[in-house]
């Protein structure tokens, strides 16, 4: 969504405006998600949709303003995602998204989703156009490498706190190519549907979905259960 969503805006009407009203949504999502002091999921996926508009508009924006080539956007962006993770588990000692529960480890959580949606576009135009390989062959490539994670924690007892992440960093790509293949025109491997309408589809999906969560607390209720068996676990070591 915040793939079609950025192009869209950028190409429909000023680009400068466009990239403001992202800056605006983004700043304002920030300052309701740190206002709250707690999980609530609109707030949270409010700030995630953002997030997902404003880093693709930062992608964007460093090739087509700067001129920067993709692979080379592609590359800092991933260093600026490591030195996130690094300093992430030198400070905190976890990269574990159970364990933010402090605002600091929220800091560092929502820099590296930034620093993922920005490498994610990059990433993904980059095998899409730099690589030539097209929208769809990118978005298959972008699922097998989001499968092997899983595969590698079932199989042969990946670090699940690594495995986590490589599979959320690699969702970025994989959804900017699948965006692209469905928007993007014909003529650049694209289905033509147009970004205003895959942009329009996503949100009503999302809203659905985090309409679904916020009734049903599904998520809040599966996070205080993991919180209790591991309380559990833990005073039962203890004793």
């Amino acid at each position: 969504m915040g793939e079609s969503t950025s192009d869209y805006l950028v190409y429909h009407i000023n680009p400068y405006v466009a990239v403001v009203l992202g800056f605006v949504g983004f700043v304002v999502a920030l300052f309701l998600q740190f206002t709250v002091h707690k999980y609530i999921a609109w707030i949270y996926w409010l700030f995630v949709l953002m997030v997902a508009i404003f880093g693709t508009m930062v992608a964007d924006v460093t090739h087509v303003v700067l001129g920067v080539p993709y692979y080379a956007s592609t590359a800092a962006f991933a260093i600026i995602l490591t030195v996130v993770f690094t300093t992430w588990y030198k400070v905190e000692g976890t990269l574990s998204i159970h364990s933010i529960q402090t605002r600091r480890r929220e800091v560092f959580y929502w820099a590296t989703v930034l620093a993922t949606f920005a490498m994610g576009t990059a990433t993904g135009d980059m095998t899409a156009t730099t690589f030539h390989l097209g929208y769809l062959p990118s978005g298959i490539l972008f699922i097998v490498l989001f499968l092997l994670p899983g595969v590698g924690y079932f199989l042969f007892r990946l670090n699940p706190i690594f495995a986590f992440w490589f599979a959320y960093v690699m969702t970025r790509p994989l959804g900017a190519s699948f965006a692209d293949w469905f928007g993007k025109p014909k003529s650049i491997t694209g289905l033509g549907y147009g970004d205003g309408i895959v942009a329009a589809v996503l949100t009503v999906l999302i809203v659905i979905f985090v309409g679904y969560l916020t009734i049903s607390k599904r998520d809040t209720n599966h996070d205080v259960a993991i919180r209790t068996r591991t309380k559990t676990s833990s005073i039962s070591h203890k004793l």
